[in-house]
């Protein structure tokens, strides 16, 4: 379980003036959650920033408000849709001895046997899975091990996904997290080669006959008159 620590201050200006914090470098931020009432409280928007980036989604994060310490997740980082930065966080309150839920990350990892002998490609369809368990047995992710995966066809579902002891896995048992399918075949189209003079030439000489015998039958009409 990966733990850090954020420094923090309690927070007056709230509401639209947090503007003008974010202009001086502080980050606006809330802690809430488990006896805790709702705090308002700021960081340092440089070392904060830099510190919740690197954090995978279920790490437990001790927020010291002027030395008073909260164990928390962090539940929302509301961003700047252009610059990508963090403009507030939602920190919420838990206790050690309570079960929590978490969105985890899926990591695939091993190689699949279908790749190998039948050039197949490993399509992933799930990215997090929802997990209970107490704070300190959170993990940082959870593992798909692929290399059960020797046809085409082969998948791997929830339910086959291993968790640490005490990790329960809320999410649908039967929901697909990888598949191995097939390449795509390019089919070869044939093009048949159209002789056009050849193709035309029978109709040509055809046509050319008829035009001699009318002509003939012409000048005999002629001749008889």
């Amino acid at each position: 379980m990966e733990e850090v620590v954020i420094k923090a201050n309690h927070r007056q200006v709230v509401g639209k003036k947090v503007k003008v914090l974010r202009r001086e470098g502080i980050l606006p931020a809330v802690v809430y959650g488990h006896n805790v009432d709702s705090i308002p409280i700021s960081l340092d928007m440089r070392e904060a920033s830099r510190t919740l980036d690197r954090l995978s989604p279920s790490a437990l994060v001790v927020v010291d408000v002027d030395g008073e310490q909260h164990y928390t997740l962090v539940r929302d980082k509301q961003r700047n849709p252009i610059l990508g930065s963090i403009l507030h966080v939602d920190f919420q309150a838990v206790s050690l001895d309570e079960m929590v839920r978490a969105d985890l990350n899926i990591k695939i990892v091993g190689v699949a046997p279908a790749v190998e002998t039948y050039l197949g490609i490993v399509v992933p369809s799930l990215e997090q899975v929802s997990i209970e368990c107490l704070p300190k047995d959170l993990p940082d992710r959870i593992e798909a091990d692929i290399s059960g995966l020797i046809e085409i066809g082969d998948s791997l579902l929830v339910k086959d996904l291993l968790v640490p002891d005490g990790v329960e896995i809320l999410s649908d048992p039967e929901e697909v997290v990888v598949v191995v399918i097939a390449q795509a075949v390019e089919e070869e189209i044939e093009v048949e080669e159209v002789e056009i003079e050849e193709d035309l030439e029978p109709e040509v000489i055809e046509r050319g006959k008829r035009e001699e015998e009318e002509a003939g039958e012409e000048e005999g009409v002629d001749e008889e008159e």
